[in-house]
C-alpha cells in the first residue's frame, strides 16, 4: 500500500531531475544540435530500460499494444522533436512558460473527452501553479530578443501531447505497471529515433572530441532524465492524478532558478521567490481530489 505521502515525494523528485536536466542539455548541445541530441536521449532511454524491463515486455496485453503505441508517440517521441525545432528559434523563457500550460491542457482533455471527475479546487490550483510559473518566467533576468513567436505553436502543441498523454495512461494502462509501460513504450521509439539519428548527419561527426564529450552527458539524461522518470512518472499518474501529476511541469521552473542561482551564480529577485512560493501553492491545489 501506497503511503500518502509517496505522491508528493516522486512530484518533487521529478521537478529536481527534470529541473536539472537543463543543465545537462547545455553541455549537451555543446557537440550536437538538438535534433540529434533529442534522438540519442531516446535511444540513450532505451537502452536501458530494455535492458532492466525486456521481460516484462510479454506482459502487454495484446489489445494494450496501441495505447503504448499512442502513450510513445504522444508522451516523448513528438514532443522531443517540437522542442528541438521550436527553441532553435524561440528564447528558452518563452518555452518554458509555454511548457507550463500542460497541467491546465490535462485538465482541459481530461474533463471534455476522459469524464474525469474534476473538482474546482484543482481547476484553481491549476490557474495559481501557471500564474506562479508565469511570474518566474516573465520577471528574469535574461531579455527576450527572439520574434519567431509562430514556433511557440509547436511547444503548445507539445503540452496539449502531454495531456493526451497522461489522461490516456491513468485510463487505459493503470493496471500494468510503471517499468511495463516504459519499456513498451520505448521499445517502440527506438528505430524510429535511430531512424531520425542517422539521417540527422551525426555518424559523419561521431568521431569528434566535442561530440563523444557530449555523450556522457547526453547519456545521463537519457537513463536518468528519460528512462528512470518515465518510470516515476507513470507511477505518479498511477498512484494520483493526471492533473497533478502534470503540476510537475511548475516545480521545474523553481528548480532550474535555483540551480541556476547557486550553480551558475544567476540572480534571483523577489518577484521571482514570490512566484516559486505561489507554483508550491498552485501544486497543493491541485493534488486535492
Amino acid at each position: 500500500m501506497e503511503s500518502k505521502n509517496t505522491k508528493w515525494y516522486l512530484l518533487f523528485f521529478l521537478g529536481a531531475v527534470w529541473g536539472s536536466s537543463f543543465l545537462l542539455m547545455k553541455l549537451g548541445l555543446r557537440g550536437v544540435n538538438s535534433i540529434q541530441m533529442g534522438s540519442l536521449r531516446i535511444f540513450f532511454a532505451a537502452a536501458f530500460l530494455i535492458s532492466i524491463g525486456f521481460k516484462h515486455l510479454h506482459k502487454i496485453p495484446l489489445h494494450k499494444w496501441k495505447y503504448i503505441a499512442v502513450t510513445s508517440l504522444f508522451g516523448t517521441f513528438l514532443p522531443v522533436y517540437l522542442f528541438a525545432i521550436a527553441l532553435s528559434k524561440i528564447d528558452s523563457s518563452v518555452s518554458s512558460i509555454l511548457n507550463s500550460l500542460t497541467p491546465l491542457m490535462t485538465l482541459i482533455i481530461g474533463m471534455l473527452f476522459f469524464k474525469i471527475d474534476t473538482q474546482r479546487r484543482q481547476i484553481f490550483g491549476v490557474l495559481i501553479g501557471f500564474m506562479g510559473s508565469a511570474l518566474l518566467v516573465l520577471f528574469g533576468n535574461g531579455e527576450n530578443t527572439t520574434e519567431n513567436y509562430y514556433y511557440a505553436f509547436l511547444i503548445l502543441l507539445a503540452s496539449l501531447f502531454y495531456g493526451i498523454n497522461a489522461n490516456l495512461i491513468k485510463k487505459n494502462l493503470s493496471d500494468l505497471k510503471p517499468l511495463t509501460i516504459s519499456t513498451g513504450n520505448f521499445t517502440i521509439m527506438a528505430i524510429p529515433a535511430l531512424i531520425v539519428l542517422f539521417f540527422s548527419g551525426f555518424f559523419e561527426i561521431a568521431d569528434q572530441t566535442t561530440v563523444q564529450n557530449s555523450l556522457i552527458y547526453i547519456a545521463i539524461l537519457g537513463v536518468v532524465g528519460t528512462g528512470l522518470s518515465n518510470i516515476l512518472f507513470f507511477k505518479l499518474i498511477q498512484i494520483s492524478s493526471p492533473v497533478f501529476a502534470s503540476s510537475v511541469t511548475y516545480i521545474i521552473p523553481v528548480v532550474a532558478i535555483i540551480l541556476g542561482y547557486f550553480v551558475m551564480n544567476e540572480t534571483l529577485n523577489i518577484i521571482q521567490g514570490i512566484g516559486a512560493l505561489i507554483v508550491l501553492v498552485g501544486v497543493y491545489f491541485s493534488s486535492r481530489k
